[in-house]
């Protein structure tokens, strides 16, 4: 059964969620998380510890206390594009690429469905029962316009509802024709949010929100040119995922309000490092 999202009750949480968060940047623990991505090249760098990592708060070294690497399960959220923009072929090939996705989940990941047009369904919420999410893909049709930042919003917040570490896979081939919440809005819950998000977009546009969103929560924005692509790029985005480190120390030193300026570096190592530029904590 699919689960409409109230647009209003949306806007309304909004604020909501930007007052009520932690000065802790994870409103689940009481550390900083940091999901970071160290590669050499094109070849992601396995087999780190806590020592070998550099992390700088607002300017200040801080103490890592953990370093995980897949052990902590998986919360995918689906984000998927059903605007009247996607033909029948483009819709085949979203579905072939969600359900291959969903078969690389292990046993104890979860994972969720949202999809949008005029407005935000939630089609399945999160679930370790991943054929119920294949099977929900059939209930996704193309119509009307793109709630893209809505569904956003929607797609972060059931990310945040559960333990473990979560990814929004969020896939539109548009810009935003229909939201009520505003770009500004999300991008700051995304800075008080443990959600990593990683965009996938049909054609290139010079501004994108899902490359801001991606960015702002130290995720990867993927520009293609037809969805006969999708199947290999979903898998590409979760093999990412699994292989990301999850960083976490108590902050010391800094105001415990305010933006946080993060800087994640491996030390002694000439290596790629992607992370959220920093968080939001307070008010």
């Amino acid at each position: 059964m699919t689960t409409r999202i109230i647009l209003a009750a949306i806007a309304a949480t909004t604020a909501v969620v930007s007052a009520s968060q932690t000065p802790t940047f994870s409103s689940r623990t009481e550390a900083v998380r940091v999901d970071v991505l160290v590669t050499d090249g094109n070849r992601p760098v396995l087999g780190l510890r806590p020592q070998d990592f550099e992390v700088r708060d607002n300017g200040v070294l801080q103490q890592v206390a953990a370093v995980s690497y897949d052990e902590i399960p998986l919360n995918l959220v689906l984000a998927l594009d059903a605007s009247s923009s996607l033909d029948a072929d483009q819709l085949r090939n979203l579905r072939a690429a969600a359900r291959a996705l969903l078969k690389g989940l292990a046993s104890r990941d979860r994972a969720a469905l949202v999809a949008f047009n005029d407005g935000v369904v939630q089609h399945r919420a999160l679930t370790s029962e991943v054929a119920g999410i294949s099977a929900a893909l059939d209930e996704v049709e193309v119509t009307g316009l793109t709630s893209l930042i809505d569904a956003s919003f929607a797609g972060m917040m059931i990310g945040e509802a559960d333990v473990g570490r979560s990814l929004l896979l969020l896939f539109s081939d548009g810009v935003d024709t229909r939201s009520w919440l505003t770009p500004a809005s999300v991008i700051d819950v995304a800075k008080r949010s443990d959600v990593v998000v990683y965009g996938v977009e049909i054609g290139r546009r010079r501004n994108s929100f899902p490359r801001d969103l991606s960015q702002a929560t130290g995720g990867r924005s993927i520009e293609l040119e037809s969805t006969k692509d999708l199947h290999a790029t979903f898998k590409a985005i979760l093999d990412e995922f699994r292989v990301r480190y999850l960083v976490s120390y108590s902050p010391k030193g800094v105001a415990a309000d305010g933006w946080h300026r993060l800087d994640v570096r491996v030390k002694g190592r000439s290596v790629n490092v992607r992370a959220r530029p920093g968080y939001q904590s307070g008010r």
